[in-house]
């Protein structure tokens, strides 16, 4: 269990890694971690592997009970099997969604900045993209405009909101309250809720993840979740997503368009990662001590940036492994800025604007990868921004 040996990733076709053929740069962009999964995990896919046979998967019982057990046990989430429709990514299940609930022409809403493949998701399914921009305060933290988040949500062609339950990019861990006023919101105006939950497993101190599913149905309208175990175990290639769905109606519907996608088939070791995940007392133990060391990852790359560059506003780190960072007028065009500092400080972070015209000052830092890679890449990058 030590984050801080270094996994050679480079040159294994690892996407993170291997996209930029450049031996001095540090990739601190895509939302995958440079460590090594929980053993048990590894233990389990080499068990798997010996057998020797890799055929059409048939998902049993035991998955179901497993993703029941885990959320159930760990977030106070009580989840029917039957409620379960399992896929092969979160991206996939929230198209699938999409395409079940929606009509071409129709507007998806979501608070910007946001995960950017939410916008090629709703576009891909000839709908319209709305957006309710967050407000930072003073600190960095960003809240929901919820004046123009119901002036969003009362349009007649707004169908659906787009959670994303951590938030990404702004790490923001959405409390119960906030849950519960947005729910009310759209039930009121009859706006579908998908929540994208990947991220809940990444908690900093002090931080309570709250599943969508466990609030009163008094206030709920008709809701789906995407889960996933990919962001918390580092298991993102064997490509397994869950989506819980408590209306029977809209289940069904949900179903047919992730067959309508052909998303339906999972593979052998996705199947067997999350049971191991959700079922290993050791994995969650290795959960704990990652939460730990990303959370003194942020530690770290937060001295230095308000060490060296005093004027940027950091973000207050509550979940994800993503760092946002408003670097103001040191940075006029993130998109910009991102491929300079590519080819000139060799270091890799996303640019803001990829999650929305309102990050053009603000700049994405993954930081699950070793405490050392942390500190020797936020500090190019405040070196490169200081000049």
């Amino acid at each position: 269990m030590n984050f801080d040996e270094k996994v050679i990733r480079r040159n294994t076709n690892c996407y993170k890694w291997d996209v930029q053929d450049d031996p001095d740069l540090i990739p601190m962009w895509i939302a995958d971690m440079d460590f090594r999964t929980a053993e048990p995990i590894v233990e389990a896919l080499q068990r798997r592997v010996s057998h020797g046979v890799f055929g059409y998967t048939k998902v049993p019982k035991e998955y179901f009970e497993a993703v029941c057990q885990w959320f159930e046990n760990q977030h106070g989430w009580h989840i029917e099997p039957k409620e379960i429709i399992y896929t092969i990514g979160v991206v996939p299940a929230i198209s699938a969604i999409i395409k079940a609930v929606t009509m071409p022409g129709e507007k998806v809403l979501m608070t910007t900045p946001v995960y950017n493949c939410f916008f090629s998701s709703i576009r891909n399914n000839g709908c319209q993209v709305a957006a309710s921009t967050l407000k930072a305060d003073k600190n960095g933290r960003y809240s929901i405009d919820f004046e123009d988040f119901e002036a969003q949500c009362q349009d007649p062609k707004t169908r659906v909101f787009l959670l994303c339950n951590p938030h990404n990019p702004t790490s923001r861990v959405w409390t119960k309250d906030e849950l519960t006023r947005m729910a009310q919101i759209c039930k009121e105006n009859d706006v579908f809720i998908i929540s994208d939950e990947i991220h809940c497993e990444i908690m900093m101190p002090g931080f309570q993840y709250t599943p969508f599913g466990t609030l009163d149905e008094s206030v709920t309208g008709n809701y789906a979740v995407c889960t996933s175990p990919s962001k918390a175990f580092n298991i993102a290639g064997l490509q397994n997503a869950n989506i819980i769905c408590h209306c029977p109606k809209t289940r069904r519907k949900i179903d047919r368009a992730i067959n309508i996608n052909e998303v339906c088939d999972v593979n052998p070791f996705g199947v067997i990662a999350l049971m191991t995940a959700y079922t290993d007392p050791r994995c969650k133990e290795w959960l704990d001590n990652l939460n730990n060391y990303i959370y003194h990852n942020y530690l770290a790359a937060k001295e230095i940036i308000s060490q060296k560059i005093p004027s940027a506003t950091i973000t207050p780190q509550e979940g994800t492994y993503l760092m946002w960072v408003n670097f103001h007028n040191l940075i006029n065009n993130a998109h910009n800025a991102e491929h300079a500092m590519i080819q000139d400080a060799k270091v890799w972070i996303n640019a803001g604007t990829l999650y929305g015209d309102d990050g053009e000052h603000c700049m994405r830092i993954n930081l699950a990868t070793q405490r050392e890679r942390v500190v020797e890449g936020v500090e190019r990058v405040c070196e490169y921004l200081a000049k």
